[in-house]
């Protein structure tokens, strides 16, 4: 049997073994991959190892962010916390896979075990020894700057220091430098007998060698550590042991023989003996070729020996004395003697051959299963290798699009972010702009008796501008600004009623074609409007007072100014009003003829909040001016807007025909009929567009339906065919060019009584020029209109005012 053989057999005795577990610290550096490498070099020839790979990472408390920061983790979802710790632990792996690969190469297939052991732990150094407590390691092998972990002098804040002061007295800590040994902490149970010196080893192994039974030891000692006592094989421990006898033998019979011989006899004796010890050398060196037949050989040659030793001292004896015959038959005695306990050794180096030669097969045997194991191991490994590789591919396409996913979530949440931002600042700024339009509710400006009785210089003839059923209207000048003052006659229930119900509604709401209310002396019952220049619809359609006729184009446009305002009266909220007393002597023009619905002391606030179109109220005194109530009303008492509607279509026949209301559906009904509408017109108005006159008028005369259920809807039917026929007046007004248009009264600062250049909207709801009211405001902090204290002195730009002052400013 060679020695390559008996190398391999000896290899393969070392998986049976006691297994030895060796626990070596994971920092994830590059001084890593020395400590693993020294690790298996030092352990995997001494047993069958178990490596386990302590990784201490620190304890997950917080989220990372896009912005660079953090967030705790309890701050954030769990499924967001579930997600990062798992990036984590993946991670890890990736970080721990390259030293799993270096303890699984194929020279250390067969000798280790691995195990990562990954723990989350703020404090390393307790952690680690944690783990070596609680597996019972004994072996610790971590890594150390160059100086050493064991100095005298070391730095309290050396991690190497820290955890091999906190490891367990039981374990032997290894600490690696660069791929070397630094230092060593060994345990107070046993110095481990791998870092003694090698020369030792050797030495023990030559002083074995000396004898048989020291051989045999050495044998097996270098059985279990094969790579560290380099002893001989055992065909030449025994060939040692077999020359060593022969040449014992040859010493003693040489020593038995008369020194007296002759010179001749002695240099045969030393012949044989050489030719002996030939023999035996040759035989041995077969043994160890050829196995046990060699060994056979060995036998016969030293037997043929003996005999020739003993042919030799029976010529001698011939030639000798009697006196030496006694000393040869005691030397051939021990010849015999020794042959038979050469015998013996021979059967039990034979015994021995055949349990070599058995174990030998048998490991043969398990040698080939082992080669079998090992093919199917490899292709397994390179099996899962490449679904490992597939699989790291598909993790990296998972986490590209996991990124990109991310990436497009966060900005759509930003943009989400953003526009919910920029709505909430238009709200703001919505609410902020509608609170200083609707101002106070329930406040207006209260006057004194003696401030109005002055403003008019004691309700002068000259100032009176008007005089109602109910009272007389006075200009005046208050607080700088021109206004008009209605006085009640007296102070009846029924005056008062009505005085009370103007300033309720005119207080509440408002609308730019609504009259303002700019203030009232309760006590008196008086009323201050805005002052309306070209004074009421009436006294311009019948040119009171020589004043001019006011243009068809502008009429048009009246006529969807006084819709508009009652359909905002039929759907104000919470509750519907009607207004019961619309004539062209409750609509006031100002200096451009824009048309404002003025006395409002009639109106009614309907209880219910439901459509308009349906609301009717049960009044059992019918109100208003005859030939503009609505039949139905005075038959029934049943007020609804559709009462309005009637009112409403009577003010349009009149500003086609600037007729008396008298019979006057009548006769645009005859003039219709017999195609003589043009007959009845206005002729002061200017040229009349023939198609869109007539269209007017028959949706005057819808609206004037003695039946309710026949006049048409106000917001659905009526509005929008004002809206069309309001674009054709703008347009002819527009090419109008012999008088200069003026501008809408709205366009107008209440100070400077001009175009405003920069409208602003100030606290008290109503609109300035921003130099006017900022000069204004330098001066008294009160309103300029209702004089009342101002909350505060923020201005907002009237920024839809400014763009329809410049779109004016460009026309003309």
């Amino acid at each position: 049997m060679g020695g390559n053989e008996i190398k391999e057999a000896d290899e393969l005795f070392e998986p049976c073994l006691p297994s030895l577990t060796v626990a070596i610290a994971i920092n994830g550096k590059r001084e890593s991959k020395y400590v693993v490498k020294w690790a298996l070099e030092k352990f995997v020839t001494e047993a069958k190892v178990v490596f386990k790979l302590i990784h201490i990472r620190p304890e997950i408390t917080s989220v990372p962010t896009l912005m660079g920061n953090s967030i705790p983790i309890s701050h954030v979802r769990e499924d967001v916390a579930a997600a990062y710790k798992k990036e984590v632990e993946w991670q890890t792996s990736a970080l721990l896979l390259p030293y799993t690969k270096m303890c699984g190469q194929r020279q250390f297939l067969l000798y280790v075990q691995v195990d990562v052991v990954v723990v989350e732990s703020d404090d390393v150094a307790n952690a680690i020894a944690q783990q070596v407590a609680k597996y019972n390691i004994t072996k610790l092998v971590i890594g150390a700057s160059a100086r050493g972990i064991f100095a005298r002098k070391v730095k309290r804040h050396n991690m190497s220091s820290r955890i091999s002061a906190c490891s367990p007295n039981f374990c032997t800590v290894y600490a690696i430098s660069k791929g070397k040994l630094s230092s060593v902490r060994p345990s107070d149970l046993k110095i481990d007998a791998s870092i003694e010196d090698d020369s030792s080893e050797t030495s023990c192994s030559v002083n074995s060698s000396s004898s048989y039974t020291s051989s045999s030891q050495t044998e097996l000692v270098s059985v279990g550590s094969y790579s560290h006592f380099h002893s001989p094989s055992l065909p030449m421990q025994r060939f040692h042991a077999l020359s060593a006898i022969n040449q014992n033998l040859l010493h003693s019979r040489a020593s038995s023989i008369d020194a007296n011989h002759s010179r001749n006899l002695s240099l045969d004796i030393e012949e044989e003996r050489d030719t002996t010890s030939l023999c035996v050398y040759s035989s041995d060196i077969e043994h160890a070729i050829g196995g046990t037949s060699s060994y056979k050989g060995l036998l016969k040659d030293s037997q043929s020996h003996v005999s020739d030793q003993a042919s030799t001292s029976d010529v001698h004896s011939e030639h000798s004395s009697s006196d030496t015959q006694v000393d040869i038959n005691f030397e051939l005695e021990k010849l015999r003697i020794e042959l038979r306990h050469v015998r013996g050794m021979y059967a039990v180096a034979q015994r021995e051959t055949l349990d070599a030669s058995r174990k030998i097969n048998n490991l043969n045997e398990r040698r080939s299963e082992e080669a079998m194991k090992l093919k199917e191991i490899t292709y397994k490994e390179e099996e899962a290798g490449e679904l490992a590789r597939k699989e790291m591919e598909r993790c990296e396409a998972a986490r590209m699009e996991a990124d990109y996913v991310r990436e497009c979530a966060e900005k759509e949440a930003s943009q989400r972010q953003e526009i919910e931002m920029k709505a909430l600042r238009d709200i703001k700024e919505r609410e902020k702009l509608e609170k200083a339009l609707v101002g106070p509710v329930h406040q207006y400006q209260k006057f004194t008796w003696e401030e109005i009785v002055s403003a008019t210089s004691s309700f002068s003839e000259s100032l009176r501008i008007g005089m109602g059923a109910y009272g007389t209207v006075y200009k005046c000048s208050l607080h700088q600004t021109t206004a008009a003052v209605k006085v009640l006659h007296s102070n009846e229930n029924q005056n008062n009623k009505q005085f009370q119900q103007e300033l309720e509604i005119l207080s509440k709401i408002r609308h730019p074609h609504l009259l303002i209310l700019l203030g009232a002396c309760p006590d008196r019952g008086c009323l201050i409007y805005e002052y309306m220049e070209n004074g009421s619809l009436e006294d311009r359609l019948f040119r009171v007072n020589g004043t001019p006729s006011i243009p068809w184009f502008e009429r048009y446009r009246i006529a969807w100014e006084v819709a508009s305002a009652l359909v905002f009266l039929h759907s104000s909220k919470p509750k519907p009003i009607i207004h019961r007393d619309l004539k062209p002597a409750n609509i006031l023009l100002d200096r451009n003829f824009v048309s404002r619905i003025g006395d409002v002391g009639l109106s009614m606030v309907l209880n219910s909040d439901a459509s308009y179109v349906s609301t009717m109220f049960k009044d059992t005194a019918p109100a208003g001016t005859l030939c503009y109530i609505d039949p139905e009303y005075q038959r029934t008492g049943l007020i609804s807007p559709k009462s309005d509607v009637y009112a409403f279509g009577m003010v349009i026949l009149q500003l086609l025909t600037a007729k008396p209301a008298v019979a006057l559906t009548h006769k645009v009904e005859t003039a219709l009929d017999d195609g003589r509408l043009v007959t009845i017109l206005d002729s002061e108005a200017g040229n009349w567009p023939i198609e869109e006159t007539k269209e007017l008028a028959l949706l005057g005369l819808n609206c004037a339906e003695l039946r309710r259920r026949d006049r048409p809807d106000l917001k659905e039917k009526v509005l929008p065919v004002l809206e069309r026929l309001k674009e054709l007046a703008d347009r002819a007004r527009d090419s109008f060019s012999r008088i200069q248009p003026l501008p809408p009264n709205h366009f107008i600062c209440p100070i400077l009584k001009d175009v405003m250049n920069e409208p602003c909207v100030a606290a008290d709801g109503y609109t300035y020029d921003r130099k006017a009211i900022e000069q204004w405001l330098t001066d008294d902090d009160k309103s300029p209109i209702t004089n009342l204290p101002l909350p505060n002195k923020v201005l907002l730009p009237n920024r839809t005012l400014l763009s329809a002052i410049m779109d004016w400013k460009s026309r003309n």
